[in-house]
């Protein structure tokens, strides 16, 4: 069971990790392997996301808003259907959609071997490796207001999904998405932690249930880790899309390979247990 201090420290580890293209499910499952805690399990990780989510959902509340209130007045206004917030409403909706089918299709698979730490360390080296040739190659010409389109958004979707694995990081797969696309770096993002929003909400509301039943963590430590992961996560949101505004990922892809290779060599020499 999770007690207070690994709530703090997973707290912190989820909002600092979340939004970074690093995977906080990964940093979550390898950090308590490495300061030989029980792995937390993915419901413990699905609920404290909820704190990250919060962050996102209040760093965007203009957005958010603009969305959902002219998304909404255009199912009966033919007038607004065109407006690039009633669009973007659709393309959301339509881009969460892969990682729910996937979710549901593979949800033994995500709670069992997803979460083998050799399958991890890999996912971090083959994704950041994947970013990097993204990032290398992208043209950052593309906003979303003038140029998101249905196909776009399930491409983006799809990337989205393959953060069902740990290692991969939803953010780092949407952006590299986006990036591939020709996006901005700032576009990519941006976009990305929307089409975050219902698919994270969703998964944590679901796993609300298991809180403090069976091997499922007790109610205050996973409380505890949801609300600094909140606090944390909404600084971490703020300084990242500033940061890639000038900087490529190259820090976050060297960050990425280094860690894979430490833990493949950690398991393969015994060290830690890859499915403990």
């Amino acid at each position: 069971m999770i007690g207070w201090f690994e709530a703090v420290v997973l707290g912190l580890v989820q909002g600092l990790t979340e939004f970074l293209p690093i995977s906080s499910s990964a940093h979550i499952r390898v950090v308590s392997a490495l300061l030989g805690w029980q792995d937390p399990g993915a419901a413990f990780t699905a609920v404290i996301q909820l704190g990250t989510e919060a962050a996102v959902v209040i760093y965007f509340r203009k957005d958010i808003w603009e969305i959902i209130s002219t998304w909404t007045r255009s199912l009966w206004r033919p007038d607004l259907r065109s407006h690039h917030a009633a669009r973007m409403g659709w393309y959301v909706i339509a881009g969460t959609i892969p990682i729910v089918v996937l979710g549901l299709l593979f949800k033994d698979s995500i709670e069992t071997v997803f979460r083998d730490l050799r399958l991890i360390g890999t996912t971090l080296i083959v994704f950041g490796a994947i970013l990097w040739l993204a990032d290398r190659t992208a043209r950052n010409k593309l906003t979303l207001q003038k140029n998101l389109s249905l196909t776009h958004a399930l491409v983006y979707g799809f990337a989205q999904s393959l953060a069902l694995i740990p290692g991969v990081s939803r953010s780092g797969g949407t952006i590299s998405a986006g990036l591939v696309l020709d996006y901005r770096r700032e576009e990519a993002a941006r976009y990305s932690f929307l089409l975050a929003i219902p698919a994270v909400l969703g998964s944590g509301f679901l796993e609300l249930f298991k809180i403090g039943d069976g091997r499922a963590p007790d109610w205050g430590p996973t409380i505890l880790a949801t609300v600094i992961s909140f606090v944390v996560g909404y600084a971490a949101v703020a300084w990242f899309l500033k940061y890639i505004s000038s900087h490529r990922f190259t820090g976050f892809v060297v960050y990425r390979i280094i860690l894979g290779v430490i833990i493949i060599a950690l398991v393969s020499f015994g060290v830690l247990n890859p499915m403990a």
